[in-house]
């Protein structure tokens, strides 16, 4: 076995790898430019020299885009859709719901499948699961004679009631699995196990949508390191913030869908671990968006629900929000006035001063102005940026708007704090929470360089920069462990809940995953169960997931604390409760973990003396004031030591602007700890 471990995560401009190696306790970081139309050539390149050969290496994560890239860019395959007969209908009905409540030219997300490519079969389950008409397995067969004739390679399965009762989806599958043993079958039963028949699928036509895509990238990922010596399997980071096998993804691709930015989540959740802060706000800036989440008491904020491009997903998901703001975002002029992002530069051609043909000014041009980045040690020094090419595009933009060249920068930076502080304010003050309460983790290649002036604005005291902040999500992948999910409905109002009912769902849940890690090679001592309810009031629409303790789940007696949980809960999320009305539940659901062992951060020793770079001071602007401004090497700093600002902490990975009201000093762990005095 091994002693390396190797995490991998593909954004929207540049590939980031961490190697840990367990022998001497030291990481080491690649990154490279990401390669949009081949993906795994950008993580060969990535991987640093040391670790070209991965005979040595005990596992290997990656976190993948691309099921995310093929529904954004709506390049993912046909799918034909089967439905009851009758309901032909629910997945083009939707809801009827305005998401949009006062944009006058809202309008529903098309549909991934036309409606001419949805086809009815008969047969139907009543809803307690009991079958009303056998399934008409001679429309299977001619369905599977339309697919192979018309070269359709996914079919999403999404049947009345199957959720409670699978059947007549699995015998569907069977028939055309027989018939068509190349074609990608997606089981809305498999995909999403619960009630909701428009959610149930567009879950399973999700799925299938991205299926081939996400198959055939892992397919070719794995044999490629395999041919640098890979004798380990090779691991997937899922949307829930645990990570699952290359084959189970390949089965299950809808987990995939967040893959890359929820590595950033768990790696706060391991930070605040290890400084004991359970409030975070994690904040993850790279070169094409900002990606938002919270870590609340220890936790990550997950959901058991999400909404993606318009379109409904049921499992569990880290609750994310996301913008188009990163340092590629272009800006640009719109009713006179300067808007910046979501469109982005991207890896190719990229910012202006890459030198690659780019030639609208973005976040990372203005910031090369202003004289936050030294264009010598970008990626630490691998790579030179072009800061005549830059000023060339902010002086476009800055004659349009009849701007100072500087001003206009500096303007840029502040369109897109403001931008970002309030999605910033989207997940914590919308919800009743209070940014002051918690700590800002910042990181991803440009997060360091904006997390202190969001900071000031916001009002948060403290701005945590872990080490190798540009490939934090890629560190998060490696304290993750294997997950799966399982989910029984259960519809129950509380009342009726009798002796061993809940106890017997969740035996054949623990059962099933047992059952499910067995046949990967793990035993059941090794695995941990998380076993929930989602409850809500009598006649509501959704719920809330309750821990559900043994002695609890058992018995009436353990339902009365499982009110008072659900009641706290309830008040907490909206701000009032009502314990005089009934419970009922409705889903019963496990987690299955396996520990795989998490590399978490040592405290290290201070270095004997500080040696830091010299290279004179920078003049940089910060709210219209200009200011003479240090450079620092990240390495050479001082544990302990306070540093006032303005001052700019370089490092491989990413910048660090410490702004003139604000104060950092590096603890113990080696994170940079920024102290700001708020607004």
């Amino acid at each position: 076995m091994g002693t390396v471990r190797v995490a991998l995560d593909i954004g929207g401009t540049f590939t980031d790898v961490v190697v840990y190696d367990e022998a001497t306790d030291t990481y080491l970081t690649g990154k490279s430019p990401t390669t949009p139309d081949d993906l795994a050539s950008g993580v060969e390149a990535a991987l640093p020299p040391s670790v070209q050969d991965l005979s040595d290496v005990q596992y290997f994560v990656h976190g993948t885009t691309v099921g995310l890239n093929a529904l954004l860019q709506r390049r993912g395959e046909r799918v034909m859709l089967l439905a009851t007969s009758g309901a032909g209908d629910v997945y083009h009905i939707a809801r009827g719901d305005r998401i949009d409540v006062y944009n006058a030219r809202y309008r529903k997300p098309t549909p991934l499948v036309p409606r001419r490519d949805v086809i009815e079969i008969d047969g139907r389950l009543d809803f307690r699961g009991n079958e009303l008409e056998p399934l008409d397995e001679s429309a299977i067969t001619e369905t599977a004679a339309r697919i192979r004739n018309e070269g359709v390679n996914s079919v999403a399965i999404a049947f009345l009631f199957s959720y409670l009762n699978p059947s007549h989806e699995n015998r569907a599958k069977s028939i055309l699995q027989e018939l068509l043993p190349d074609v990608s079958i997606s089981v809305s039963s498999d995909v999403a196990r619960e009630w909701r028949e428009y959610e149930r699928t567009s879950s399973a036509v999700l799925d299938a949508y991205i299926a081939p895509a996400v198959s055939r990238y892992l397919t070719e990922l794995s044999r490629r390191l395999q041919n640098r010596g890979l004798d380990s399997e090779l691991l997937v980071m899922q949307s829930s913030g645990g990570i699952i096998s290359a084959p189970a993804a390949a089965k299950r691709p809808l987990q995939t869908l967040l893959s890359g930015p929820v590595g950033g989540t768990a790696g706060g959740v391991a930070l605040g671990e290890i400084l004991q802060r359970e409030n975070l706000i994690c904040i993850d800036m790279g070169g094409t968006s900002l990606d938002l989440s919270l870590v609340t008491r220890g936790a990550a904020d997950l959901s058991p629900e999400a909404t993606i491009e318009g379109f409904p997903i049921l499992m569990p998901v880290v609750d994310l929000h996301t913008i188009g703001a990163g340092g590629g975002s272009i800006a640009y002029t719109e009713g006179g006035g300067l808007r910046v992002g979501p469109r982005s530069a991207g890896a190719d051609p990229g910012p202006a001063c890459y030198g690659r043909g780019g030639t609208d000014a973005t976040v990372t041009d203005a910031n090369l102005v202003l004289g936050r980045i030294d264009p010598r040690y970008f990626l630490g020094g691998n790579m030179t940026l072009d800061v005549a090419q830059a000023e060339q595009a902010v002086g476009r933009l800055a004659n349009e708007l009849n701007m100072d060249p500087g001003d206009l920068a500096d303007g840029i930076i502040q369109v897109v704090n403001a931008k970002m502080a309030q999605a910033i304010r989207t997940v914590t003050v919308e919800r009743g929470i209070e940014p002051r309460d918690f700590a800002i983790v910042a990181f991803g290649g440009a997060g360091p360089m904006h997390a202190a002036a969001l900071a000031v604005e916001l009002g948060v005291p403290e701005v945590i920069v872990p080490p190798h902040p540009g490939a934090f999500s890629s560190w998060g992948m490696l304290q993750t462990p294997l997950r799966q999910d399982f989910s029984h409905p259960f519809f129950r109002q509380f009342g009726e809940v009798k002796e061993g009912d809940i106890e017997i769902v969740q035996q054949d849940l623990t059962a099933e995953a047992v059952s499910s890690f067995e046949s990967e090679g793990f035993k059941k001592e090794e695995m941990e169960f998380r076993f929930e309810g989602a409850v809500r009031y009598v006649g509501q629409e959704h719920t809330l997931s309750l821990p559900m303790r043994q002695a609890r789940a058992t018995s009436p007696v353990g339902l009365t604390y499982l009110e008072d949980d659900f009641h706290d809960g309830y008040k907490e999320r909206y701000g009032h409760a009502n314990p005089a009305s009934p419970l009922e539940f409705v889903n019963l659901r496990l987690t299955a973990l396996v520990d795989l062992g998490r590399p978490l951060l040592t405290s290290i020793d201070t270095p004997s003396k500080s040696v830091r770079r010299k290279s004179g001071s920078t003049e940089t602007t910060f709210d219209g004031i200009k200011y003479k401004t240090g450079r620092l090497e990240r390495s050479s700093l001082l544990i302990n030591e306070t540093i006032s600002g303005p001052v700019i902490i370089e490092e491989e990975t990413a910048t660090t602007i410490v702004p003139p009201e604000a104060s950092v000093k590096v603890n113990e762990f080696g994170c940079l700890v920024i102290s700001v005095n708020a607004l």
